[in-house]
């Protein structure tokens, strides 16, 4: 039967009305496409919390529902590390997807041997460090490209937060008054959530895809964690630092939760790929409020093994993955994701792709290093440099060197200065050194760290710079 209509109307009428349909899809596609393609990243970011201190993990008695509730949604990866295992280079790497030895971040402060605390040469190479990110394109600069807004929130070290390239923030950062490494990020989690659900708010009522970088000073010291929660492992009989530690890994699980549930609230969740990881870990002391040796500071399990969690509900089927991952591989994956450019230089695998496919990662082995504290020179990695790792299936070999350490000395006794073989398998908490029934393997991994760190590579690097 004819179509009387397509008969009867002028042709430049039918051109006018299809011209007139694809303006008003053209108008809306930003909304629908970011929705369709682009998820909103919410990075998670425990500070000082060992790989152990789960319930998805193990843990016979810490308490972390929310978490455990997120493994059991994501591709989940139990053997992940971060390259150093101090709290900023780690943060550092993870918004730059640099080794420390790239990125020019090695410690936490210039070390006041040299430079001391409230002098103006101290506050110069404060500035000069916290500059080494105008060098690169960080996360959330790169995802602004992609029409994402961005907030940072928590730990942070490099100056305000629009420095790191965010578009709201909290930290108001150095040369302000407490600005050393937060400042008024510090206070999320501990005193709400507020500024990162506020964001969201706004993000999700002006149809944007949302950047978050939730980083708290938890679980932290000051461990001083609710009474409520304390109750519960006072009761257990632990000795008194250990319970309130339990008590700031339960405390920090919890605002886990209210993030992720206002995530459900606002609608956003299946679209929304949340990253887990831990800047560095933390075995706590029994008999004091610091650390026990082999953890913060070092390149221990305790020191640089973390859960590395991909949650995405639209996209990813969860799974226990067995393959190692580092922080570095965070950086590519995420802008993967957001269909942003990813720098070629890049020392971390693109891993979204086998994550989709739930395929084997081509690795064979991962690397990192360590450093002390205080930097000893701010133009030379290797004024500073404690220890390299290589890590490749069950072995990790560890090789000493005689960098300068100013404070915390006692985390790095060094005694033992010949390698350090460990068979991850069977000992995961690396209390045999079993580098003389295995010298053929201490050579291979030697080796390989020799190629991975070559000094002449190290100084041609070239960093991604918009």
């Amino acid at each position: 039967m004819p179509n009387l209509a397509e008969e009867t109307m002028p042709v430049n009428l039918q051109r006018r009305m299809v011209l007139g349909v694809w303006a008003v899809l053209i108008c809306f596609a930003p909304a629908w496409l970011y929705a369709a393609e682009q998820p909103n990243i919410v990075m998670i970011i425990s500070d000082d919390q060992a790989w152990t201190d789960y319930g998805f993990m193990g843990h016979p008695q810490i308490r972390t529902p929310h978490l455990d509730r997120l493994a059991a949604e994501s591709v989940v990866f139990k053997r992940g590390y971060v390259p150093t295992a101090l709290c900023r280079p780690s943060l550092m790497s993870m918004i730059t997807g640099r080794y420390a030895h790239q990125h020019g971040v090695t410690g936490n402060d210039p070390s006041p041997k040299y430079a001391k605390e409230g002098t103006e040469l101290y506050a110069s190479q404060r500035a000069e460090l916290i500059a080494n990110i105008d060098r690169f394109v960080t996360v959330p600069a790169a995802l602004a490209k992609r029409g994402y807004v961005s907030h940072q929130s928590g730990k942070w070290w490099e100056g305000n937060y629009r420095r790191g390239g965010f578009t709201e923030g909290m930290t108001r950062g150095f040369p302000e008054p407490g600005g050393r490494h937060g400042d008024d990020g510090l206070t999320i989690g501990r005193q709400g959530m507020q500024p990162v659900t506020d964001f969201i708010d706004r993000a999700v009522e002006n149809e944007k895809p949302f950047f978050v970088w939730y980083a708290p000073f938890l679980p932290h010291s000051p461990h001083n964690p609710p009474e409520r929660l304390l109750a519960h492992y006072s009761d257990l009989g632990l000795p008194a630092t250990v319970a309130k530690y339990y008590a700031m890994c339960e405390w920090f699980d919890e605002t886990c939760g209210e993030l992720i549930d206002h995530l459900e609230a606002k609608g956003v969740r299946d679209n929304t790929l949340i990253v887990y990881v831990t800047d560095n870990g933390w075995i706590q002391n029994p008999e004091s409020n610091g650390y026990a040796p082999r953890s913060k500071q070092t390149p221990y399990e305790g020191g640089v093994r973390t859960p590395i969690m991909f949650s995405w509900p639209a996209r990813l089927k969860p799974a226990d993955r067995p393959e190692l991952v580092t922080s570095l591989d965070l950086v590519p994956t995420m802008l993967a994701a957001a269909g942003a450019e990813i720098p070629d230089d890049l020392p971390g695998l693109n891993l979204l792709a086998d994550l989709e496919e739930a395929r084997p990662l081509q690795r064979e082995e991962i690397f990192g290093e360590g450093f002390a504290h205080d930097i000893a020179d701010i133009h030379d990695p290797e004024a500073s440099l404690l220890y390299r790792w290589c890590i490749q299936g069950r072995w990790k070999l560890l090789l000493t060197y005689d960098g300068e350490v100013n404070r915390y000395a006692s985390s790095h006794p060094r005694e033992e200065k010949r390698p350090q073989l460990f068979d991850l398998l069977a000992d995961p908490h690396e209390e045999t050194n079993v580098a003389g029934q295995h010298p053929e393997v201490v050579a291979k991994l030697a080796s390989k760290i020799a190629g991975w760190y070559d000094v002449k590579k190290r100084q041609t690097i070239t960093a991604f710079v918009d």
